[in-house]
């Protein structure tokens, strides 16, 4: 997808795309509650009606907040991983890059929670009716969750993994950084030291790492 400039200066020769850097911005500061397509309109220094022209409503542009905030939370995990050291012995490295992108997925958290809260939230899908549809619309696959089955696939060695393993590890694994990171922003973790935090997240990627390791 297309990564959007989210930024105080707003362009209007794409009203979309502006109305949207606005709504990131908005996300950025309050999280997902804060998305409101009035106040997005304003912000650009357009009628809600002009804004209108291009979201049926604030579900919608919460949908695009939201894959923005998904796009920057792999970004982060990428970023994380690019810079993970090397090693010689292939399983230690795809445990130090399953680490890697859990740290990248932590400190997106605590960086911009805003946008870590409107990464996954659930705006409802709404119909011209004003009535939500019966079934939800269908998304594309969250990066976050493919960039760590990847890594967990090369960490399997052959004759090792069970059938049908990885997808459960997968599971297991993002379970334990969005807890985490849930805690950390959100939770009571939210209240200890910068060295508190640094040894909550190392304990509990040890943790991961340990969890998903060949035998």
């Amino acid at each position: 997808m297309a990564a959007f400039s989210a930024g105080k200066t707003y362009h209007h020769g794409d009203l979309r795309n502006a109305l949207i850097c606005a709504a990131v911005d908005l996300a950025t500061e309050g999280g997902p509650e804060r998305v409101v397509l009035r106040e997005a309109a304003r912000r650009v220094g357009v009628s809600p009606t002009a804004a209108y022209r291009h979201f049926d409503g604030r579900g919608e542009l919460l949908r695009a907040v939201r894959s923005h905030a998904r796009h920057e939370l792999a970004v982060s995990m990428e970023r994380a991983a690019a810079g993970a050291p090397g090693a010689d012995d292939p399983v230690r490295a795809a445990e130090s890059r399953i680490a890697a992108l859990c740290r990248g997925y932590v400190g997106f958290a605590l960086e911009q929670p805003g946008l870590y809260r409107a990464a996954f939230c659930l705006p409802r899908p709404v119909e011209a009716d004003g009535h939500a549809p019966e079934r939800p619309c269908a998304e594309p696959e969250l990066r976050a969750f493919t960039l760590l089955g990847e890594a967990l696939e090369a960490l399997s060695r052959p004759g090792v993994a069970r059938p049908g393993g990885r997808p459960a590890a997968g599971a297991a694994v993002w379970s334990a950084v969005h807890g985490l990171s849930l805690l950390l922003v959100d939770g009571p973790l939210g209240r200890l030291s910068p060295q508190g935090r640094r040894v909550a997240v190392e304990s509990t990627l040890a943790m991961v790492v340990s969890g998903v390791r060949p035998l």
